[in-house]
């Protein structure tokens, strides 16, 4: 029978939550790396069960560990991470010049076809990609060295290179988001980008229609229509019907335009999964209800989603990254919450079921839709 594997990173470790096709009864492994931070933990998606993590402390620093049995063993992995091009600066908080630094990586993408190669986006906002399965990686520099670079500054979370989507339609084709530069392009696998931020305003900037500087918080697409992008920026949900090229507000009716999470259904390219938050300096949902709003129009018009989530006293966030769907012909949803818990829905939304609780605050929430 078909299975669910969902991948969670936490602030103390990694687990690993496993389930037939039905996905009422679940195992859970782990804690896999006890006391390290998780930023994201994701599978292969040419083979389930080449995973990858991307583990960092304050002590010992950054390292990727990789596991070829679905995570019954793991190898600490090339960890050299070789940077091409002139070292440079971009704007500190200030606005004063800052070099760039390597501090930890925000996420990791496996590629479509094969697993030994994937991508890592980076604090400072470089993207580095390794062809032997993490044993070695190399920058992509068109992007770190674009001429915008010098302008860019950090988000709240530091200037990081947390999204990365490689379309499966055109090749060649990917897209990266930093927080806070915005949204970016490349035709030609790599190796030149260009900002996708046409439509998107930020009031907070000096010019809020500027090209770059907005702070994106997630990207989404639907594997079947690639040109689509739905986006959750700082604030505004945001769509695309031309890979980026321009954007158009769909925050419709929803009670907060602030989030960080958004998700596509497997099987209806039109719905779309976000949840709320009150807002940038309260990182909780309104009114301590915990809710996942869907739309089935592609924006604009949504409904929450709240049974079996708590209503009252909820005080949690869900970070961009912890928020997935599986393939399975009744589309689950899941997300982790920073109290710890992680929630599925096995229908598309309509009825919640913690799997676990009392995890570390959950960083990274990815799906595996196994054979």
């Amino acid at each position: 029978m078909t299975g669910v594997r969902v991948l969670v990173g936490t602030r103390k470790g990694a687990f690993v939550l496993t389930s037939d096709g039905k996905r009422e009864k679940w195992d859970i492994s782990g804690p896999h790396f006890a006391g390290w931070e998780i930023y994201h933990f994701k599978g292969s998606p040419a083979d389930p069960d080449r995973l990858y993590v991307s583990q960092s402390t304050g002590w010992f620093g950054q390292q990727i560990q990789r596991s070829d049995d679905a995570g019954r063993n793991w190898q600490s992995v090339g960890n050299e991470f070789s940077y091409d091009g002139v070292p440079g600066t971009h704007q500190w908080y200030d606005g004063t010049p800052h070099p760039w630094e390597f501090a930890r990586v925000w996420h990791l993408e496996p590629s479509l076809h094969d697993p030994d190669t994937v991508y890592a986006g980076v604090e400072d906002a470089a993207l580095f990609r390794s062809v032997d399965g993490g044993q070695s990686w190399r920058e992509m520099s068109g992007l770190r060295n674009h001429d915008t670079g010098s302008s860019w500054a950090p988000g709240a979370g530091g200037m990081c290179l947390h999204t990365i989507l490689l379309d499966p339609v055109n090749e060649g084709r990917m897209f990266a988001a930093i927080s806070a530069a915005g949204a970016f392009r490349s035709d030609d696998s790599g190796e030149t980008w260009r900002p996708i931020t046409k439509g998107l305003r930020s009031e907070t900037m000096p010019d809020p229609a500027a090209e770059v500087g907005h702070c994106v918080h997630r990207i989404a697409m639907h594997p079947e229509r690639p040109d689509v992008l739905f986006m959750q920026k700082h604030w505004d949900v945001m769509r695309s019907d031309d890979a980026g090229a321009n954007w158009y507000e769909i925050s419709g009716d929803l009670p907060t335009d602030f989030g960080f999470p958004i998700s596509v259904h497997a099987h209806e390219p039109e719905t779309v999964y976000v949840v709320p938050i009150t807002s940038d300096s309260l990182h909780f949902p309104p009114d301590g209800r915990l809710r996942v709003y869907r739309s089935r129009t592609g924006g604009n018009e949504w409904e929450p989603l709240t049974a079996g989530l708590p209503q009252d006293n909820c005080y949690v966030n869900v970070l961009r990254d912890a928020m997935d769907v599986d393939s399975l012909d009744s589309c689950g949803v899941y997300f982790g919450t920073t109290g710890g818990q992680v929630y599925a829905s096995a229908d598309s939304g309509e009825t919640w079921s913690a799997v676990v609780r009392d995890l570390p605050s959950v960083l990274s929430v990815e799906v595996q839709t196994l054979p």
